[in-house]
C-alpha cells in the first residue's frame, strides 16, 4: 500500500526533506531508517511486540560495532554474534531470532524501492549492504531448538517434589528456625505454579486479586495479555488443585487477609514494599541455595528438570489424561498449536500404557473374530 506521494510505507522520502541539511546527519538518517522499518514491518501485519523487539536488536547491534548501517561488514555481524554464544551464552533460538532482525533490517534499507541506497549514496558516499548470509548464521536443521535435556515431571516425581517441599516447611519450624515462612512461600509458588501453568514472570506478577470468586472452581486471570479470548483481567486458566488455593490463603470468596488493596502473593522484603519477587529469581528464591535446585537434587531429580518444567508439566499430563489439543492450547494461551507441542513431553510410562491399550483392543478384536467363526463352524446357519 502506497504512503504520501506514491511511496511505500517506510520509504526515505516520507522520513527525509530532500535537499535539506540536516545538522546530525548520520543519526538522524539513522533514526529515520528505524522509523520507515517499522512502519514496513507494521504493513506486514506483525505485532508491535515483534517490532521493538526488532529495532532493540538493532540499535544493540549498533552500539556494539559504533558504526551505522552504511558501514555495516559482515565480518561485525559474525563477531557479534560470535560474543553473544560464548560470552553471554545465549541459546541458539535467541541468536538466530538477533541474526534475523538484523537480516530484515539490512534486507529493508538495501531495497531499491525504499530509496535508501540512494539515500546514503548523496549524503555519505557509500550505501548499506546485506551482512547477514546463509553462509554466516546457523544452519536450522530441526523444528525444536530448545534444550532436549528439559523436559516435564512425571506425576510420580511432581508428587514426591511438592511432598519434599511441604516437609521441608514442616522440618525447618520442627527445628525452632525461622526460615520456615520462606520455605512455605516457595513450596506454594511451585504449586501455584504448576496448578494455573504460570511463566516465572506470572508468577513474580501475581497478586490476590487475580483469582476470582466462583463458588465450584478457582480461577486466576492471566497476567499478560493475549491474543485470543483470554485477556488481561478477565478470567483464565481453571486449577482443580484446591490444596494450592488453601497454600495461597484464599478461599472460594477471595482473599482472607487483606493486606492492602491488591495484596501479592508471592512477597518479598527485599523488594520496595514487599510487592514480588524479581523476575529472575524465581529459580534462586532463597538465598543463598537455590531452593528448587536443591530440593531437585534431594530427590536425585536430573538438572533437566527447572521451574519452566512446571509448566511443561502441565501441559503435558493434560495431554496424557486425555484433553483435547485444541482445549491445552487455549489453556496455555498459545497461538500456534507447534508451541504447544512443544511443551508436550509425554513419558515412557505413558507410550508404554498407550501402547499397551492398542494391543489389547487388537487381541481383544481378534478374540472376538476368532469366537465368531468358531460359532458359525459349530453352528451353520440355518442349521437347527
Amino acid at each position: 500500500m502506497a504512503g504520501f506521494g506514491g511511496s511505500v510505507p517506510g520509504a526515505a522520502r516520507l522520513h527525509l526533506v530532500d535537499g535539506v541539511s540536516l545538522l546530525r546527519p548520520e543519526e538522524q538518517v539513522f533514526e529515520a531508517m528505524l522509523a520507515g522499518f517499522a512502519n514496513q514491518q507494521l504493513a506486514r501485519n506483525l505485532a508491535h511486540t515483534t517490532v521493538e523487539g526488532r529495532e532493540k536488536t538493532v540499535k544493540a547491534f549498533t552500539a556494539y560495532v559504533n558504526a551505522f548501517p552504511w558501514q555495516w561488514t559482515p565480518a561485525m555481524i559474525d563477531e557479534w554474534l560470535g560474543d553473544l554464544r560464548s560470552l553471554r551464552d545465549l541459546k541458539r533460538s535467541t541468536i538466530r531470532s538477533y541474526s534475523e532482525a538484523i537480516r530484515s533490517f539490512c534486507h529493508f534499507v538495501t531495497d531499491p524501492l525504499y530509496e535508501w541506497p540512494a539515500t546514503c549514496e548523496n549524503r555519505f558516499g557509500t550505501h548499506p549492504i546485506q551482512i547477514v548470509h546463509e553462509w554466516n548464521t546457523a544452519v536450522h536443521v530441526q523444528d525444536n531448538e530448545s534444550d532436549p535435556k528439559k523436559r516435564a515431571f512425571t506425576k510420580a516425581e511432581l508428587h514426591a517434589f511438592f511432598e519434599h517441599a511441604d516437609n521441608q516447611v514442616a522440618r525447618i519450624r520442627a527445628f525452632g528456625r525461622k526460615g520456615w515462612l520462606p520455605a512455605f512461600r516457595d513450596a506454594t509458588l511451585f504449586k501455584t505454579a504448576y496448578s494455573f501453568d504460570l511463566r516465572r514472570n506470572e508468577i513474580r506478577m501475581l497478586d490476590a486479586a487475580d483469582f476470582g470468586r466462583q463458588p465450584a472452581r478457582t480461577r486466576v486471570r492471566r497476567v499478560r495479555p493475549l491474543p485470543g479470548p483470554l485477556r488481561q483481567g478477565e478470567e483464565g486458566i481453571a486449577t482443580e488443585t484446591p490444596r494450592c488455593v488453601d497454600s495461597l490463603g484464599l478461599d472460594r470468596r477471595g482473599p482472607r487477609r487483606v493486606v492492602h488493596r491488591h495484596p501479592p502473593v508471592v512477597r518479598c522484603r527485599r523488594q520496595p514494599g514487599g510487592l514480588a519477587v524479581r523476575a529472575r529469581a524465581a529459580d534462586r528464591l532463597s538465598a543463598p541455595e537455590p531452593r528448587f535446585a536443591a530440593y531437585r537434587d534431594a530427590l536425585g531429580l536430573d538438572a533437566g528438570l527447572d521451574l519452566h518444567s512446571l509448566r511443561r508439566s502441565y501441559v503435558t499430563h493434560l495431554i496424557e489424561d486425555g484433553w483435547d489439543p485444541r482445549f491445552v492450547q487455549e489453556q496455555v494461551g498459545h497461538e500456534h498449536a507447534s508451541t504447544t507441542s512443544i511443551y508436550t513431553c509425554v513419558s515412557s510410562d505413558f507410550r508404554t500404557r498407550t501402547l499397551r491399550r492398542q494391543l489389547d483392543a487388537t487381541v481383544t478384536a481378534a478374540l472376538e473374530s476368532r469366537k465368531e467363526i468358531l460359532n458359525e463352524v459349530v453352528n451353520p446357519a440355518g442349521s437347527v
